[in-house]
């Protein structure tokens, strides 16, 4: 199943960059400071996301604005920052793109993104003519451009490119080391790259960063060797990919941003719970995210898998032990896919670090395999068919058959723990004693040093009366760390012995001449026992790959399991219900489950009502009283019930969809160069064209963007064409004329968004009160959006003019506006056909209840039959 609002476009797919004229300093936007212009989302074609970090004395601060190519103009000033200060992981997730900030505009087509923006002066307006046209150039001549710009240039770049659901995502960061500026951006861009070289021309970098993996390392990916081939005389440095890091990157926007930039946060903050992604995840597990999030993309289609996960559900919310039991079990595991993805392969180099990295991952093994039998446990007292296949799965004897055979060289008491001295403790003694002569000696070497620090730190303590202790980092090795509750060094400072002191408040970490000199025998003696544990765990692993498959039937279910129990959390903390799949989209009192996630409190909840008898329903009512926030609410509750999770409702029957379309918003493109009319064609065009009975589809306002009576005369034919395929529509809209459609179409339903008018006792204006309520019919308001523009100040005369013109037009209107009395019989024959339809296909009432519901239906029948019979009374 898929969901989409447009028609997709190829990013970059117009033509190569062609020449192009000198972009003017009144297009480079001002970047002091306008955290005001954050941009909201980039759209799906693919546009660029920019976050701009300009950086004041030692420190940086972000806000989210149109890019500026950095160049020599402004003075130079210090930056403190390293490349893994300002890295960002951008390798993570498609959602991103929903996230980005700002766009660049150039003045080339094939690369120009969404983002209305007035243009402003700036002081940073430096793009040279020469950047655009090496655009076009050949490499060779780009390269000799670029090296003899190379002493004028100041740009560092990292470059990474997103792996997995995130392949065809680009990250880039630039600063420039003579006017500090961070420019963080993302985009999606095609096979050839275009915009990611295109931007590089631009910045003309000194230097380039990439991942190590992307180059080095994985022998050099395409956009590696594109790069590369094109920037011939810069440099060229690769990077650990562990410090492209999301998490380490929020870090540092948190601590280097000035506070009144702190909004842009909010936009590189990528798991936001403002999602549905973030009202569900609840997960334990990197593999139970993934799934959750893969679900959420592409919901289930089979009734009887997502009743099983339902099942699964209400059991573990009945039985609270299953329940927290499996949540405890779980919560243990360690990522099974990146284990096994790093288990498969082989090294090209047998160095230390690889060395280092393959007992990690048997000590990862060997962990994982002993929860099993725990996991098992859990499993086996359920009562669902879910979870007892789950617990079947995990009753495979190869589980055993590993772990026996790890057991029989690795120690029994290694495990994977967190703390970087604890794991090295654990690597370096993984293999039992007695397997290898010479790494039992190793092991007597390095015991010996870390008992000499150990006394060392001890002698400095006692000989300057001073509260050592010691401590260890990966990039230090051991250290000697001092806390001071007063804060005072007695004497004033440090004796001399101690060097390359550091401090954190209270807190002082040093070192020695001669601690140092034990760390490098202390590293010596590690590199010996890596090297010949790996002998060892080498040849334990070509014997374990044997029956490493079953691995991964035991990813599998942990991810399930994990996403179940996340789905089973998000129902404890809000009052949700379990759907029920039939031929009808019946939502009682359904509440908005980011709203209500985001508010604290329950939003006002609202019945959703949609079958094959009134399958088209067009709501209408005032700016502001909950139309939008109304057609989400159905989309995400669809969404919900299709990946198996309960709703924010007090019942809730939906039909399976096997698309959801949506048409929300209104923006232009400047990528495509469709304006915002030829936007809302094209996604309406695509819908048209991929429109199945069975699909949902939402549209919120069609037609604004050209003249009322076009927009109005599209809007109806629209509608027609939708009525009659039976797909369930979801229409709002301001244009009251298509809510004569109902007395065209018997499978049309008018409902509207009430409003209360209140007068205060003095006698002051009306005001306006939203209810959020839907309401049957249509909406009685009139120039509503008069109202609204009255409430922002607009002159009064201009408001009394624009009642007066839209009173006249309004009358001529409704003159029009009326019922035809066959249509309505025709209507009540058609509502209770389907009605009766639908009860033989659903009903589950006793006969007493069925009688009772029946004899509704037919005193609804006779009353519509009764208004139809008055209608042509009146008329004669």
């Amino acid at each position: 199943m898929f969901f989409s609002s447009t028609e997709e476009v190829t990013p970059g797919s117009k033509s190569e960059p062609g020449p192009s004229s000198s972009t003017p300093a009144s297009w480079q936007l001002n970047i002091s400071g306008r955290a005001d212009r954050v941009s909201s989302s980039v759209g799906s074609s693919g546009g660029y996301g920019n976050s701009r970090v300009p950086c004041e004395s030692s420190q940086m601060f972000f806000s989210s604005t149109e890019e500026v190519t950095p160049g020599s103009k402004s003075e130079p000033g210090p930056s403190s920052s390293t490349p893994a200060q300002w890295q960002l992981n951008i390798s993570g997730r498609a959602d991103r793109v929903s996230s980005s900030v700002g766009t660049s505009v150039h003045s080339w087509s094939s690369c120009t993104p969404h983002l209305k923006a007035t243009p402003a002066l700036s002081h940073h307006g430096r793009t040279p003519q020469s950047d655009l046209n090496m655009t076009t150039s050949s490499s060779a001549s780009a390269s000799a451009s670029a090296s003899a710009s190379a002493s004028a240039s100041s740009v560092i770049v990292a470059v990474v490119e997103g792996r997995g659901l995130a392949r065809g995502e680009i990250g880039m960061a630039s600063i420039n080391m003579k006017c500090p500026e961070l420019v963080l951006t993302q985009f999606a861009d095609t096979g050839t790259y275009a915009k990611v070289i295109t931007k590089l021309h631009n910045l003309m970098p000194l230097e380039i960063l990439m991942p190590d993996t992307a180059s080095v390392k994985g022998q050099g990916t395409k956009l590696f060797g594109l790069i590369t081939e094109n920037f011939q005389s810069v440099k060229f440095t690769a990077i650990l990919r562990k410090y492209f890091n999301e998490k380490k990157g929020l870090e540092y926007i948190q601590q280097l941003c000035v506070p009144e930039f702190s909004t842009v946060l909010m936009e590189v903050q990528t798991k936001s719970a403002h999602t549905l992604f973030g009202v569900l995840n609840y997960t334990k597990t990197a593999g139970g995210e993934r799934r959750l999030r893969s679900n959420i993309l592409e919901p289930l289609l089979d009734v009887v898998t997502i009743n099983s996960r339902l099942d699964t559900i209400e059991e573990l919310l009945q039985n609270e032990e299953l329940f927290f039991g499996l949540k405890n079990a779980i919560a243990h595991f360690l990522d099974i896919d990146e284990l096994l993805s790093a288990l498969v392969q082989v090294p090209k180099l047998e160095t230390v670090p690889v060395a280092e990295a393959k007992i990690t991952q048997i000590i990862k093994l060997k962990h994982i395999l002993e929860l099993v039998p725990s996991l098992k446990v859990m499993l086996q007292h359920s009562k669902t068919s879910l979870l007892e296949a789950y617990c079947s799965s995990l009753d495979d004897s190869r589980f055993n058959i590993i772990l026996d055979q790890i057991k029989s060289l690795i120690n029994d008491d290694t495990s994977y723990m967190k703390g970087s001295l604890t794991m090295r403790t654990q690597k370096c003694y993984a293999v039992r004693p007695n397997v290898s002569e010479f790494l039992d000696i190793a092991r007597r070497a390095y015991t010996e040093v870390v008992d000499d620090i150990a006394g060392l730190v001890t002698q400095l303590g006692e000989k300057y009366s001073l509260p050592l202790r010691t401590s260890f980092s990966n990039t230090r090795g051991f250290f000697i760390q001092m806390r001071l509750e007063g804060g005072v060094l007695p004497g004033g400072k440090l004796p001399e012995e101690f060097i390359k002191v550091t401090r954190q408040k209270n807190n002082y970490g040093f070192t020695t001449v001669d601690l140092m000199k034990m760390n490098d025998h202390c590293e010596e003696a590690l590199k010996d026992i890596f090297h010949m544990s790996y002998v060892v765990v080498s040849r334990l692993l070509s014997e374990v790959h044997e029956h490493i498959h079953c691995l991964y039937k035991l990813s599998d279910a942990v991810s399930m399991l994990d996403m179940l129990l996340s789905l089973a959390h998000a129902c404890t903390v809000s009052d949700y219900v379990r759907p029920e799949f039939t031929d009808t989209l019946a939502i009682k009192q359904g509440r908005h489950p980011i709203l209500e996630r985001i508010s604290g409190q329950q939003p006002i909840s609202n019945n959703i009502y949609i079958s094959e008898g009134s399958n088209f329903v067009i709501i209408t009512g005032p700016n502001m009283s909950g139309k939008s926030t109304y057609l989400k609410q159905a989309a995400l509750c669809q969404i919900m019930a299709q990946i198996g999770s309960f709703l924010p409702a007090e019942y809730a029957s939906v039909r399976i969809a096997d698309q959801i379309f949506t048409r929300i918003g209104v923006d232009d493109d400047f990528e495509t160069n469709s304006s915002t009319f030829m936007v809302e064609m094209k996604e309406v065009s695509y819908i048209i064209h991929n429109v199945s009975k069975k699909s949902l589809i939402i549209i919120d306002e069609l037609g604004r963007g050209t003249s009322p009576e076009e927009g109005i005369g599209i809007c109806h034919s629209v509608c027609e064409f939708l009525i009659n395929t039976k797909a369930f529509t979801l229409f709002a809209t301001h244009f009251l004329e298509l809510c004569q459609l109902q007395t065209l179409y018997p499978n049309v339903d008018n409902q509207h968004m009430q409003v209360q008018h209140v007068r205060a006792g003095d006698g002051s204006a009306e005001k306006v009160v939203y209810t959020y309520q839907l309401s049957q019919g249509h909406s009685e308001e009139r120039n509503y959006g008069i109202k609204a523009a009255e409430m922002s100040n607009i002159p009064p005369d201009i408001i009394q003019e624009a009642k007066t013109i839209a009173a006249k037009i309004s009358q001529k209107l409704w003159a029009k506006h009326y019922s035809d009395p066959a249509t309505v019989k025709q209507k009540a024959n058609y509502r209770l056909a389907t009605r009766l339809l639908q009860t033989a296909r659903n009903s589950r009432l006793d006969s007493e209840s069925l009688r009772h519901y029946l004899k509704g239906l037919k005193k609804q029948y006779e009353a519509e039959i009764q208004n139809a019979t008055e209608l042509v009374e009146i008329e004669e």
